[in-house]
């Protein structure tokens, strides 16, 4: 008798347990320093439309998303030093110098490639194609016509430098020609000036971009060896700094799931360019295209152990 009232106070304790357990909130699969995560953009329209889907997937799951805006070789040196968690932008091959540098140090690593077909090379207005300039080679003999000038994004960058490189060897027969650094903007409304005015324009370009649709250009071939095959054909990859996945798994989960189109990203580029903020687009592309969500969450939770699909969908409406 008195065994059995044992084994009866056994059983309800372990009930008792059990409810707890069940009705307890579940813990977090990432360290309390997960729950900011620290994003570089390097000004590129492209990984402001990327960051931009990471910061809604990333608000909707109980997380924030800190956004610097950092020029390619600060953004690098500031993974190198764990004052940025994750980069949406590793081009590659054209970042191959900087990965080289990173990968000695043993600062990042390699946890997704979350675009695939996209391009980056030179390109002229097709106006100036149908003139001859096709390739590398043909634009010194039309080098009046361009004012001997080439129009790259922001200093810094992998590709200006491969540019001034080109022209400090006289590749091309370049010698004499100017590289103007500015921004992704600037060298887009001198695109646009040139164009409306019926001058040619030698500039870098690449998709996925909107100016694909609001500009007829043409990608030069010939500059295999400085951008690679396949007008420079490139695959973009995310990092994050070494320990970073592994102190923050649930989150590093998303990171190695989001995985974006050329297609999608002419979309979110062409309203942020618009004038949209970066996150009203990708909410608005989201709602649009539900079945997105179900790869990138797949496994995922909330920063407090919730079903995080279900998190997201609720937060945008869905």
């Amino acid at each position: 008798m008195h065994k059995n009232k044992g084994l009866n106070r056994y059983w309800l304790g372990a009930a008792a347990i059990a409810v707890v357990m069940c009705t307890a909130p579940a813990q977090a699969a990432d360290a309390e320093s997960c729950q900011t995560i620290r994003l570089s953009d390097p000004g590129w329209t492209d990984i402001t439309a990327t960051n931009g889907v990471a910061s809604v997937l990333l608000d909707a799951l109980g997380y924030e998303a800190e956004v610097k805006t950092l020029a390619v070789p600060i953004g690098y040196q500031s993974m190198k030093n764990g004052e940025i968690d994750v980069f949406l932008g590793n081009w590659m091959p054209a970042q191959q110098a900087f990965i080289d540098d990173l990968n000695a140090a043993k600062a990042v690593e390699v946890i997704n490639k979350n675009l695939e077909g996209a391009k980056f090379t030179l390109a002229v207005p097709t106006a100036s194609a149908e003139k001859g300039v096709k390739d590398f080679a043909d634009l010194e003999k039309h080098g009046d016509e361009f004012e001997r000038t080439i129009y790259g994004i922001e200093p810094g960058a992998p590709a200006n430098l491969n540019i001034q490189k080109m022209i400090d060897a006289g590749e091309f027969g370049l010698k004499d020609w100017t590289l103007v650094e500015s921004g992704e903007q600037a060298m887009l409304s001198q695109v646009e000036r040139a164009t409306k005015e019926g001058k040619g324009v030698v500039f870098l370009a690449w998709a996925p971009h909107p100016m694909n649709e609001r500009f007829q250009i043409t990608y030069l071939s010939g500059g295999d060896a400085h951008f690679g095959p396949n007008y420079g054909g490139a695959e973009v990859y995310t990092l994050a700094r070494t320990g970073w996945s592994e102190t923050c798994p649930n989150a590093a989960s998303l990171f190695k799931q989001l995985k974006f189109e050329v297609g999608m990203e002419n979309v979110l580029m062409g309203e942020i360019l618009g004038g949209k903020d970066s996150k009203e687009a990708a909410s608005a592309w989201l709602k649009a295209n539900p079945a997105a969500l179900e790869p990138w969450l797949a496994g995922v939770t909330t920063f407090d152990g919730k079903p995080g699909a279900e998190a997201v969908k609720s937060s945008l409406g869905l």
